[in-house]
């Protein structure tokens, strides 16, 4: 770090003499005139880097789907990534002691999902079935995109529903709805939660050893172009009371009321809520099927890609960019770096932007000398100055000035500064609730991914 202090005072210096001299050329003197050289003291250019770029495939893993605001569910055959098939387990809890009276008998079950965006087709019907867990999930654990929850259910299907995605506006505000996912669950089920003993209900954490949730699984599309994937608001917040299990039952106290009421016919079921709330543990397992994808042969095959970039969120696709040697801009006399920005052009075509809208923002890591993603330096300076948000023209840019300036100048990996030039990988930041993906245009594409880097000439 001192290092980098030393330069920045050292090009500040600089920059105070230069700026020294033009105020003094300025005045209404001759001074300094003598001394000016017959050209401009810095020249400023910008070299563009594209040949020098390679760009390789890879599978994301070790994606944490337990630790998101949001839950993805259904089966969505894209045109160019294949499958995606999205499946879903929660928790539902107490809100209160549930005191449902005198022998109840449950009159139905319903278990009820909001979401309010789908990205797919609105025409292609998704089937559920639902299933009881058998085996707790912790709230506070983090579970990946590979966890096996089929394993950890029953095999008994317990409810069932097929529907089909939608999407509406408010006519007033033009905001987005709040769509529902009505499945019938078998009454057994709310059966064994009205007649719970109540030292199963005495707390949450006591209930959840007695019913430990349901699993969701989605049925698997494979029609290219067809299926979709809903964005579930599960949990409850301050403005929404979030998804629940609801259970309508009757008992001997309001019958009683009934007949006290001389009304001969049948009283109105009550009803009882589970929430599923922010304490709720709720995951998702998420698979991909690559099969006959325009990649599949490539993917994780080190073989460069020379059209297409692809970058997928939901434990999908990666892409590792490399940059060739750098040490001629060490050996560059009188040279400063202002800027060094790395490019993504997306291709609007091969990606169908108007149907499947890209990702708002992507991330880029570099790989560290033990081979380990981190975020560049200069992120930490400034995320904003970073940037990596999807731009008007449909371009991703990266800042990455003192990252590109540690690779020329750190050489010794014993320094904390080094990081070595081994790389960087775009990513959608690790993504499980947003299904967002992109193509990008590949380093063999007039448009395709380059390094801009603007730089000072000190002439003597």
């Amino acid at each position: 770090m001192r290092y980098y202090i030393n330069q920045i005072l050292k090009y500040t210096s600089v920059a105070f003499v230069l700026a020294l001299l033009f105020t003094a050329c300025n005045e209404d003197s001759d001074l300094g005139i003598e001394i000016l050289p017959g050209t401009d003291l810095i020249n400023v250019k910008n070299a563009v880097i594209k040949d020098q770029l390679s760009a390789y495939a890879n599978s994301e893993f070790g994606i944490v789907t337990s630790k998101s605001d949001y839950n993805l569910l259904g089966s969505f055959q894209d045109p160019v990534f294949g499958n995606t098939t999205v499946n879903f387990a929660t928790q539902v809890r107490l809100t209160a002691y549930p005191d449902f009276g005198s022998n109840p008998v449950v009159d139905s079950t319903f278990l009820f999902l909001y979401y309010r965006s789908v990205y797919g087709d609105t025409i292609t019907p998704q089937n559920i079935k639902v299933y009881e867990l058998e085996s707790s999930l912790d709230a506070d654990a983090e579970y990946e995109q590979d966890i096996d929850l089929k394993s950890m259910a029953s095999t008994e299907v317990i409810g069932e529903k097929t529907f089909t995605p939608q999407i509406e506006l408010d006519s007033a505000t033009l905001d987005t709805l709040y769509q529902i996912i009505k499945i019938p669950i078998e009454n057994s089920i709310g059966q064994k939660l009205a007649d719970a003993d109540s030292l199963d209900l005495i707390s949450n954490d006591v209930f959840l050893e007695y019913f430990k949730g349901f699993y969701l699984e989605s049925e698997n599309i494979n029609t290219s172009g067809s299926g979709s994937l809903v964005k579930l608001i599960a949990s409850s917040s301050s403005t929404f009371q979030g998804s629940a299990l609801l259970l309508y039952y009757n008992n001997d106290e309001n019958k009683a009321l009934a007949l006290d009421d001389d009304d001969e016919t049948q009283p109105d079921t009550m009803s009882m809520p589970f929430l599923i709330t922010q304490y709720s543990a709720r995951v998702n397992n998420i698979t991909h099927d690559y099969s006959g994808t325009p990649f599949y042969d490539e993917l994780d095959q080190g073989v460069e890609q020379d059209d297409y970039i692809y970058v997928q969120p939901t434990g999908g696709l990666k892409s590792h960019i490399t940059i060739g040697e750098l040490s001629g801009w060490r050996d560059s006399l009188n040279t400063a770096i202002n800027k060094a920005e790395l490019v993504f052009q997306v291709d609007t075509v091969a990606s169908e932007v108007e149907k499947y809208p890209p990702p708002s923002k992507l991330t880029l890591t570099f790989i560290d000398k033990d081979s380990i993603e981190r975020l560049p330096i200069d992120y930490y300076y400034s995320p904003i100055f970073h940037d990596g948000n999807l731009r008007e023209d449909y371009s991703y840019h990266f800042n990455i000035t003192q990252h590109v300036q540690r690779v020329i100048n750190v050489l010794d990996p014993d320094l904390d500064e080094y990081v070595g030039n081994q790389g960087f990988v775009i990513t959608t930041g690790q993504n499980s609730d947003d299904p967002r993906r992109v193509v990008l245009e590949g380093t063999g594409r007039e448009n395709g991914v380059q390094l801009i880097i603007t730089y000072s000439k000190y002439l003597q």
